[in-house]
């Protein structure tokens, strides 16, 4: 595979981020291809309706004029969809359709997840065309400026490793990025953060298909000490669940917050903000279903040349989320007054 685009200099080429190989760092694959049977996505100006790119038997790999995209473009797929500005790659109104497969995790309901993600470049722009690249349910959106480098990968799967943003400074600093999750019109269809009381009650457990011991492992690849977890649910949808996935990305505390009924040590997380400091070339993944209650080992530290998740194959534990949510288990309030 080729490597991935890097900064250099000040100034960004784009032609440095057309020579990076879709896939290299693509999201963790779903759960199973059954849940992106039929997947694929397509660009639409929101101002003209009009649709610029899609997907189709061969592979896109083209770059397209942000004025042909709008200010703000929809991405729509099949089973997923979100919106993104162009002049800083924020990602809005993130959301699963409902469509129909058998690993749907929303009960055939269209279901909101993120209002927005929003990453703060501090006076960067973005400001060259936008390199797209569609294959099947995979889609990939770059854009520069000078200093900067904004990614986009997704999958337009039912479940699984759908989704992650990247930013890349040639100052080498890291990039605040503030998740807002969506309000929904639909009573019990809001999602919200809450810690996991599955994980809660077994932290310190050795849990996995490499495991002799729950309490000395040996800890490896496929034998993980359980921490506290952060997941989202909604009260409507029993197999709907999710996680913010970080590489590379260090969250900050909100010591404001806590579960309804208060834990300690609390995981100092709101139930409807998170904010994540993401290192240059780290990156910020949405994975949902099976793939965001597993056991697993932190992601890999890496920024450049990254590979793919290795499929673990149901070797990890998975401890699941409990439905509905207990009441006491929620984090609260929803956002901080802590927040920049």
């Amino acid at each position: 595979m080729a490597g991935r685009a890097r900064i250099i200099g000040v100034a960004l080429a784009i032609a440095a981020l057309g020579a990076s190989a879709f896939g290299a760092t693509a999201p963790a694959q779903a759960a199973s291809s059954k849940g992106c049977v039929g997947g694929g996505y397509r660009l639409v100006n929101l101002s003209t309706g009009a649709t610029v790119a899609a997907s189709g038997e061969d592979r896109i790999r083209t770059t397209i004029a942000a004025s042909r995209l709008g200010s703000t473009f929809a991405v729509r797929g099949r089973y997923t969809q979100f919106e993104v500005r162009s002049s800083d790659f924020a990602v809005l109104n993130q959301a699963f359709t409902g469509a129909a497969n058998e690993l749907d995790i929303t009960g055939g309901r269209f279901t909101p997840v993120y209002a927005s993600k929003v990453p703060n470049h501090r006076g960067l722009v973005l400001g060259s065309g936008i390199a797209v690249e569609l294959d099947d349910e995979e889609l990939s959106l770059q854009r520069t400026g000078t200093g900067l480098s904004m990614k986009i990968q997704a999958k337009d799967c039912a479940q699984g490793g759908i989704f992650q943003m990247e930013p890349q400074r040639s100052d080498g600093t890291t990039t605040r990025v503030t998740h807002r999750l969506a309000q929904s019109v639909t009573p019990g269809l809001t999602p919200f953060y809450f810690d996991n009381p599955n994980f809660r009650s077994r932290i310190g457990q050795f849990l996995g298909s490499g495991c002799t011991s729950v309490t000395t492992g040996p800890p490896g690849q496929f034998c993980v000490q359980v921490a506290a977890r952060v997941n989202i649910a909604n009260g409507l949808s029993p197999r709907f669940v999710a996680r913010d996935s970080a590489q590379v990305a260090t969250r900050v505390s909100q010591p404001a917050c806590n579960t309804a009924t208060p834990l300690t040590p609390s995981v100092r997380h709101c139930g409807g903000v998170s904010v994540w400091d993401v290192a240059s070339g780290g990156r910020m993944g949405f994975v949902t279903g099976e793939d965001a209650t597993e056991v697993a080992n932190p992601p890999t530290t890496c920024t450049t040349d990254c590979q793919a998740q290795n499929q673990v194959q149901g070797r990890l534990a998975d401890l699941g989320a409990p439905f509905p949510v207990p009441a006491g288990s929620r984090l609260t309030p929803r956002t901080s007054t802590l927040l920049g």
